[in-house]
């Protein structure tokens, strides 16, 4: 299996017109019927429809949709030592690298007597949402619950999809219970979005919704934005990005494209090199490692709808790579951090032949919750900010009122708001 190789070398150095790779592209225009229909039926008919559609999709329906604490530990108990260690080690990096986001700003003095800050403040009430099947995505439960203990949220709310005996993975709840979450859920899908956004007998309504999911999962979440409950980030399938030179180890940047391909049949991988020559190598490194992987088949499908290129240097390399603004970029190069200061539009950066992307994804402590299909143009990934509210504060003494008083009267006044500038202005006449 070879990924197919487009040579812009010669072009000019800015990207040519139409040059990347087609993302994989859902319409969920199409999806958003049937996804409206489910949000309303939990909306009106709360836990009995939840436990309807969870028979449905998930072939399980707890009567009870909340875990107990004691199905939680118990649940949590059956990880196995070495998962644990592991999760205790890769919890350690995030919580320190997340605290380090938690730093209080300096009041202000704007003008004599005018004191301005800001305060951050956690949302109270947030819901996460983790998906299971095949593969339980514990680390992201990590990703999301120590951000927002640490930004003090007053209630987390976690929902996964129930499997066949009514439980969750066991490494979900060891994950739940090492970051303190004790409300868990037996919900997936849209059913799960709509209990959060909404609130049902047994799930509260939550403030801000986070986390991953399938097309429908991804539907559900931007319909209840417009209902005035907010998400993490627009998300699409997975990707990854790598530039490459004559320094990089073909067999490292095989086994960094395998380990995205792997992700979904929609995921993205992307291969840049000024070396046809290493080009070639990967791919053939690409083939000697597929045939090992479990995920195979899934790999052989996106890397189906992945490409490589050929470009002239280093800077042309950096124009197409900002350009499509991939999720996750690999600088495996001689200079990865002059490389890095180039970068405009990325979600996270992995710098040199020794800081493969699965690090990120697991222990390095970065987040790894991070905007697809061409988002971090505009978005960043998941941090302590996307759980807190910033909120202004000012104190003006009678000194500091005097002083940018008739700036404000004029200003209020120009607008024709007259009530404005009388507020100001009442103050500012007042006998002692």
């Amino acid at each position: 299996m070879t990924i197919g190789v487009t040579d812009i070398s010669k072009t000019q150095r800015r990207p040519p017109e139409g040059w990347g790779p087609e993302r994989p592209f859902t319409d969920t225009r199409a999806l958003e019927g049937a996804v409206a229909g489910i949000l309303e039926a939990v909306r009106q008919e709360g836990d009995a429809a939840v436990r309807k559609y969870s028979l449905l999709f998930d072939k399980s329906a707890p009567e009870r949709i909340e875990m107990t604490p004691e199905e939680i530990g118990a649940g949590a108990a059956a990880t196995s030592e070495v998962l644990r260690a592991a999760m205790l080690q890769a919890a350690a990096q995030i919580r320190t690298f997340h605290e380090r986001q938690m730093r209080p700003e300096p009041e202000v003095e704007t003008a004599p007597g005018v004191r301005c800050w800001r305060k951050a403040v956690g949302i109270e009430k947030v819901g996460l949402y983790i998906p299971g099947g095949t593969a339980p995505l514990f680390s992201t439960l990590l990703m999301l619950a120590i951000p927002a203990t640490i930004a003090g949220c007053r209630e987390i709310v976690l929902c996964s999809p129930p499997d066949a005996g009514g439980g969750l993975h066991p490494a979900i709840l060891f994950a739940a219970k090492l970051v303190g979450v004790t409300r868990v859920f037996r919900a997936g899908g849209v059913q799960a979005i709509a209990a959060m956004a909404y609130g049902t007998e047994s799930v509260p309504r939550v403030y801000k919704i986070f986390g991953p999911g399938n097309q429908y999962v991804t539907c559900a979440k931007q319909l209840v934005q417009r209902d005035g409950v907010a998400i993490d980030m627009p998300a699409g399938p997975s990707e990854v990005a790598i530039y490459a030179d004559d320094s990089a180890h073909p067999a490292f940047v095989a086994a960094d494209l395998l380990s995205q391909a792997e992700h979904g049949a929609d995921s993205q991988v992307v291969l840049v090199s000024p070396s046809a020559t290493l080009i070639g190598r990967v791919q053939a490194e690409v083939d000697l490692q597929l045939a090992l992987l479990p995920r195979a088949g899934i790999a052989r499908k996106a890397l189906a709808g992945s490409r490589a290129f050929v470009v002239r240097d280093e800077d042309q390399a950096l124009e197409l790579l900002n350009d499509y603004a991939p999720e996750h970029l690999i600088l495996a190069c001689d200079n990865p951090e002059r490389a890095a200061a180039a970068v405009k539009n990325a979600g996270s950066v992995f710098l040199g032949h020794y800081s493969p992307e699965s690090a990120g994804d697991y222990a390095s402590g970065t987040n790894h919750v991070l905007p697809t299909n061409g988002h971090a143009r505009a978005f960043a990934g998941v941090s302590v900010d996307c759980f807190v509210k910033k909120i202004t504060f000012q104190q003006l003494s009678p000194t500091g009122l005097a002083g940018i008083g008739t700036a404000v009267m004029r200003m209020a006044e120009a607008e024709g708001l007259e009530a404005h500038a009388r507020a100001v202005g009442i103050r500012l006449n007042k006998k002692s």
